[in-house]
């Protein structure tokens, strides 16, 4: 196999930064990650808040006390206790007065830390500088989060002062635009849906990244692999089959799953086919609504509720894949959009499915004054906040599962939980509710609760930036430095 046939191949199947051999791209990727530094970060956003701190003044269901291997989590962090030792439960923190009792306001401040979102996120912040060499400076998946043709403040990430960017909430569109094969434009390129402003419409599309005709398609490709396995040392053998593995697994699921596809009223036993030129369709693959049959990639099944737990899937599942290929060091993944309209009780297969009573997410997060287990609204918030956290733990566990280095992913990652409010129902922006897993290439010891009695939130941001490497010594309007005791 000639030279460039290799370069190509592995442009299409790792993403590598460029035209490089396999072993260089492997290479670069650990010298990026100085001991002591986080190789990459995500935030991981899901909307209207948690059972906190109620009307009626009762305690907040969102808890965690002690260490590692005692560490006592309340009723909503408890889909956490598997993995808590990999995590720091952060309380206290504020986000200010400024637009208190506000959906949208949160949004605004939550990665930017300025009121009404005046100035850059974070996200995008480490993207241009720390993530400026990566492949993709920045990736920002969504699930429904455009959903209603959403536009502005539903959104988080702000490459600049009050304009938002939109995510890319189609997990098939994002899987060929990471890799499809095409060498990005140039070293900056993001992965989301578009620029909108608070004044904007719906997002525009962004330009510059190919979506290839053959994007889900590696089969053609194994007679190259095999050749260049040949002329790799044993380690990056057995790296690249890892990630290949997971490439095919997260392309065959896409390949037949309902989330991207619309659904017809016709019952074809859940035999899922697709009849779009870039995806070469299986002869049938079996989906999660077996009364629904689905026959294009695109369309209003992408926004069908019922499907909403897959397409949240795939995206996590492409966020892990994306970055352990080395295509970003930068990732933002946000599960719907503040206020939701999006009917909780149709997933299946969860304590909150109900066919007959459509729960909205915003809805419950309305309870009421009390924590009344009797009111549906209540108790239907409960689990649907306890889903959230436990879609938070998938994607850690995701990125625990993969080696890397002289440990896992994890280890060398942030993943921060977050939310635009803390309680549901006051929107307060009080005791907001933080999580933050992984140790960060070392500078994270994790297995505890902290408390930072009313200490802005911005600072958290501040200590997220500095330990992915950045010149920063505090972040937002009213930040004053790291938390103490979170880094070292």
């Amino acid at each position: 196999m000639s030279l460039s046939s290799r370069r190509r191949f592995l442009q299409g199947a790792l993403g590598a930064a460029s035209a490089l051999p396999l072993a260089m791209a492997t290479r670069r990727l650990a010298s990026a990650n100085p001991r002591g530094l986080a190789r990459r970060v995500i935030f991981f956003y899901y909307p209207d808040g948690i059972a906190g701190r109620s009307q009626n003044g009762e305690p907040s269901l969102w808890s965690a006390s002690g260490r590692a291997p005692s560490i006592a989590l309340g009723e909503l962090l408890s889909p956490l206790s598997a993995i808590a030792g990999d995590c720091v439960f952060l309380s206290g923190l504020s986000m200010g007065s400024t637009d208190e009792g506000s959906h949208p306001g949160g949004a605004k401040k939550l990665l930017t830390a300025v009121d009404g979102g005046n100035g850059e996120s974070v996200d995008q912040y480490l993207a241009r500088t720390v993530g400026r060499s990566s492949p993709f400076r920045h990736i920002y998946l969504g699930a429904m989060a455009t959903q209603n043709n959403a536009s502005g403040d539903k959104f988080i990430s702000y490459p600049s002062a009050g304009v938002t960017v939109a995510p890319e909430d189609d997990p098939v569109s994002a899987f060929r635009r990471i890799f499809s094969g095409a060498t990005p434009g140039t070293p900056a390129t993001s992965i989301d849906a578009g620029v909108a402003s608070s004044d904007a419409g719906p997002a525009a599309p962004v330009a510059g990244v190919d979506d290839g005709a053959d994007g889900l398609s590696l089969d053609t490709s194994l007679a190259d692999l095999m050749d260049l396995r040949a002329s790799l040392g044993a380690a990056e053998r057995t790296r690249l089959d890892v990630h290949l593995d997971a490439l095919h697994e997260v392309q065959d699921r896409l390949r037949g799953m309902p989330p991207s596809m619309p659904p017809t009223m016709a019952d074809a036993g859940g035999v899922v086919t697709v009849s779009d030129a870039g995806l070469r369709p299986p002869p049938s693959l079996r989906c999660d609504a077996p009364s629904m049959a689905f026959d294009a990639p695109t369309g209003a099944g992408l926004f069908a509720p019922e499907n909403f737990p897959a397409v949240l899937r795939a995206q996590i599942d492409t966020m892990v894949l994306a970055m352990a290929c080395g295509m970003s060091r930068v990732g933002v993944i946000q599960a719907s959009q503040h206020t939701s309209e999006l009917i909780m009780s149709r997933f299946r297969g969860t304590d909150m499915y109900d066919p007959g009573f459509d729960m909205r997410s915003h809805q419950a997060s309305h309870y009421g004054a009390r924590q009344d287990r009797s009111n549906r609204l209540f108790s239907d918030y409960v689990k649907q906040v306890r889903w959230w956290v436990s879609q938070f733990g998938y994607l850690v566990e995701q990125l625990k599962s993969r080696p890397e280095g002289d440990g896992t992913m994890l280890d060398h990652s942030l993943v921060l939980l977050c939310s635009e409010v803390s309680d549901g129902n006051t929107h307060s922006h009080q005791d907001m509710p933080f999580v933050l897993a992984g140790r960060g290439g070392g500078c994270v010891s994790t297995g505890r609760a902290m408390s930072f009695d009313g200490r802005r939130h911005g600072d958290l941001l501040a200590t997220i930036a500095q330990a992915m490497g950045a010149s920063v010594d505090t972040w937002g309007d009213a930040g004053s430095g790291a938390l103490p005791g979170l880094l070292g």
